[in-house]
């Protein structure tokens, strides 16, 4: 996000990444530059404790899930959580979820990711009784039911969809109003929070698990992920292999 209108009421609120009239990196031909001027309220400040490699996917899938823990009030110590997906974007839910206190389950469908997950990730269980959530953060993008993660919430509580579904799921409507539930949405916010976001990743010494990559395996990279053979987040080493690719 490199800018917007800076005069409608989303822009008024912080909350430029909602603006009509935002203006995403990539159609300013500055998503793979060495260098690009931006407007001084776009840019972010990265702390010198934070690995620019490392730092570099929070202003994305940080930001997309630091907002609705922050908004919707999914950030108190003691609270359970659920992170369904271990992706990119779960891994660091994860990480600022236990930064912040919280009770952290994973719900995948993958079971090879258990011990990561425990292990490396520090979740705090893998098996969780029906009603017993306080938030569920929903990443994953592909085909799935939300009925099981409906019923996993307690009584007011929300499931958040961070993740753009490939095919719209079938709302449960009689869950949700016997257990006053709540399903909601989120995208990254505005500048204001997305700094907030950076200043509390470097005070916790959370980055995100990456793999760096140069500027020739680009389309290599691509293939993966068609393929899901992915584990971290790609970040490409721009400044020290554009030139050498060519």
């Amino acid at each position: 996000m490199v800018g917007s209108s800076g005069s409608c009421e989303n822009c008024k609120q912080d909350l430029e990444v909602y603006c009509p009239e935002m203006i995403w990196i990539l159609k300013t031909f500055g998503g793979y530059s060495e260098n690009i001027v931006i407007d001084e309220h776009f840019a972010v400040l990265i702390p010198n404790s934070l690995p620019l490699h490392g730092a570099a996917p929070l202003l994305c899938a940080g930001i997309t899930v630091y907002s609705p823990m922050m908004y919707y009030g999914l950030c108190k110590p003691g609270q359970h959580l659920g992170v369904v997906g271990l992706g990119g974007l779960g891994r660091v839910a994860v990480k600022f979820a236990k930064a912040l206190g919280m009770k952290v389950t994973v719900i995948s469908t993958s079971p090879s990711k258990k011990n990561e997950a425990v292990e490396r990730l520090g979740v705090d269980s893998s098996f969780v009784a029906m009603g017993t959530m306080d938030g569920i953060i929903n990443i994953v993008s592909g085909p799935h039911t939300l009925l099981p993660l409906i019923n996993l919430l307690k009584t007011n509580e929300k499931l958040i969809a961070v993740g753009a579904s490939t095919e719209a799921p079938e709302i449960p409507y009689i869950p949700l109003m016997m257990g006053r539930k709540l399903i909601g949405g989120s995208t990254a916010r505005g500048m204001k929070e997305t700094q907030e976001m950076v200043d509390f990743a470097a005070k916790q010494n959370i980055i995100v698990d990456i793999e760096v990559i140069p500027m020739n395996y680009v389309n290599t990279a691509m293939e993966r992920l068609a393929k899901g053979d992915t584990k971290y987040c790609f970040v490409i080493d721009v400044a020290n292999t554009l030139y050498s690719s060519f």
